[in-house]
């Protein structure tokens, strides 16, 4: 019996969401962005003079069985690693000097492009082996709640931005960010500042400047740990594309926008099930300069809801728009096809739901696998040649498993 690309992925769909409920045991409750994809940057007391050798590495298995035309399917393979040398010269300020390398099994070349938001400029070069980069950071914890961050930022999941805005697949496909932050943490509110600096550009440069602004925040009105918790988040990232002084035509200037805030409640319980939480939110996109996109502007509402089982959490969504483009945010809440130039959708509507399991093997060590469902309700397209056509909808599901390991080694104390 023979099996073609699609069986495969399929299979391997279908066996991993057996995992799932059947191979882990139920322990502590967690999430996968805060378990395995977030990275702690708050510094320990007690560190100065430290030096160590420090390895993290994150492990991924990714498989996307996308149907209907908001984008094609594939699978990811692969894994990312950043050996670095970590020193603490003073009890508030942390260095870190290392390589970070992304690779993809069975890949032997890879363009040497920006891996998020693609610079087409440089796609006819290559790297053998890997994908590498310098990686570089430069923390200073200015008071308890504020820390300042060059180079390198602590970017992805990191930021907390609702899927809307930013596809946590990113998380191990994306270049990591790179440019200033400013992150503030207290009791009643905590907010993420950044500049992420994608392109940059000398004199006489055939290639535009890129870069992308970014606000995360939480007004929280009392303790998380609350037995009921509630928050306002507000969100918004911008990118500007352009630059003064390359040798790009006049008009070449391009800022786009998305944004979102709403409101969000935890229940925070004893019993079996010890979370349940829901959000909803009101997104926005507009481009201010430049035609890269069919729509100038754009809104859509996001609702989503989860409970907590342990390390097991169930998960539940629902998503509309009108005219709505997300620069990060996975093609299924966008109103663009992705799959067929010149395609849009008119008002299109998404319900999607998951279920996850995340665990800590301890200090530095996590793993999580997920298995989601989207269905894209009937509704009409949009082409320039076929003009307005029905959407009967279609349904596309993704599993993925993840392994983070991140051990460090003491060189100096």
């Amino acid at each position: 019996m023979t099996m073609n690309r699609a069986s495969c992925r399929s299979f391997f769909t279908l066996l991993l969401s057996s995992c799932i409920l059947h191979l882990f045991p139920l322990s502590l409750p967690a999430q996968i962005n805060e378990t395995v994809y977030s990275s702690e940057y708050r510094i320990e007391n007690g560190r100065e003079g430290e030096l160590l050798i420090e390895i993290d590495n994150l492990n991924f298995f990714k498989n996307n069985e996308f149907a209907g035309s908001f984008v094609a399917g594939y699978s990811l393979p692969g894994l990312w690693l950043q050996p670095k040398a970590v020193y603490y010269p003073l009890s508030n300020l942390k260095l870190e000097l290392g390589i970070h390398a992304l690779i993809y099994h069975g890949a032997y070349k890879y363009p040497n492009f920006a891996y998020l938001d693609i610079a087409h400029w440089k796609g006819n070069q290559f790297q053998k082996g890997a994908h590498l980069l310098p990686y570089l950071r430069a923390q200073a914890d200015l008071t308890e709640h504020l820390t300042l961050v060059f180079g390198n930022i602590y970017g992805g999941a990191n930021h907390r931005l609702i899927e809307p805005l930013y596809n946590p697949e990113l998380n191990y496909t994306a270049d990591p960010e790179t440019g200033l932050q400013l992150l503030y943490d207290a009791r009643r509110f905590q907010g993420d500042l950044w500049l992420n600096w994608q392109s940059f550009i000398f004199k006489t440069d055939t290639h535009q400047e890129a870069f992308t602004v970014g606000l995360s925040s939480r007004f929280k009105f009392n303790d998380p740990s609350s037995a009921l918790h509630a928050y306002i988040p507000v969100q918004g990232v911008i990118q500007h594309r352009g630059g003064e002084i390359d040798t790009i035509r006049t008009g070449s200037v391009q800022t786009l926008m998305n944004g979102a805030a709403g409101l969000g409640v935890v229940w925070n319980t004893s019993r079996a099930v010890r979370k349940i939480g829901a959000e909803a939110d009101v997104a926005g996109y507009y481009q201010q300069a430049g035609r890269i996109w069919p729509f100038g502007s754009g809104h859509g509402f996001y609702f989503k809801t989860f409970a907590d089982i342990r390390d097991f959490r169930v998960k539940a969504s629902y998503w509309q728009c009108d005219d709505f483009i997300s620069m990060f945010g996975s093609p299924y809440f966008g109103a663009v096809s992705l799959k067929e130039k010149g395609l849009t959708f008119l008002s299109p509507r998404l319900i999607h739901f998951g279920a996850e399991y995340s665990r800590s093997l301890g200090k530095g060590f996590s793993l999580g696998v997920d298995l989601d469902i989207f269905h894209a309700l009937p509704g009409n397209t949009k082409h320039p040649e076929k003009g307005l056509q029905p959407y009967t909808g279609a349904t596309g599901f993704t599993a993925g498993a993840y392994l983070r390991f991140n051990p460090s080694f003491l060189i100096k104390q």
